[in-house]
């Protein structure tokens, strides 16, 4: 009996979906009003928050960044190292949109003169996606975005 409960535990870790590629750990399906599923790297230490997309220098239409907030509160971004433009979605606690911010630019000075951006409704939840995509999957401010 004592053997088994360390195999029983090694077959439950084994099950659901297993990543196929590097890109695919840390990353969820992010369902959008419209049924378009996007993958999102998801984002839950404050290191890899201030990170982010900085210095990347695409994003693919299918693809976002998903940051999960401990708990609710008003959350401004911004674009200090990020070479490319974003559109930013802030959701509640239910996840709804409450905030969108389409085509934030990069911030290509000193980090004290970029700007914020939203930040002006509780969230907990904020998607970034690439620049024209919130309009592209037709994302608006009270719509359920499900992950």
């Amino acid at each position: 009996m004592l053997y088994f409960v360390p195999f029983l535990m090694l077959s439950l870790c084994a099950c659901g979906p297993k990543p196929s590629t590097m890109d695919d750990f840390n990353t969820r399906d992010v369902t959008l009003t419209s049924g378009q599923v996007i993958r999102a790297e998801v984002m839950l230490d404050t290191t890899d928050m201030l990170r982010g997309m900085m210095f990347r220098t695409s994003l693919d239409p299918a693809r976002g960044m998903l940051f999960i907030h401990r708990a609710p509160g008003n959350f401004g971004y911004w674009m200090y190292q990020t070479l490319i433009p974003l559109d930013i979605i802030w959701m509640d606690t239910s996840k709804r949109v409450v905030e969108i911010v389409a085509g934030a630019p990069p911030c290509k000075t000193e980090a004290s003169k970029c700007p914020h951006f939203g930040g002006k409704q509780t969230a907990q939840y904020v998607l970034e996606v690439g620049s024209g995509m919130a309009q592209h999957y037709g994302i608006r401010v009270g719509d359920y975005i499900s992950f």
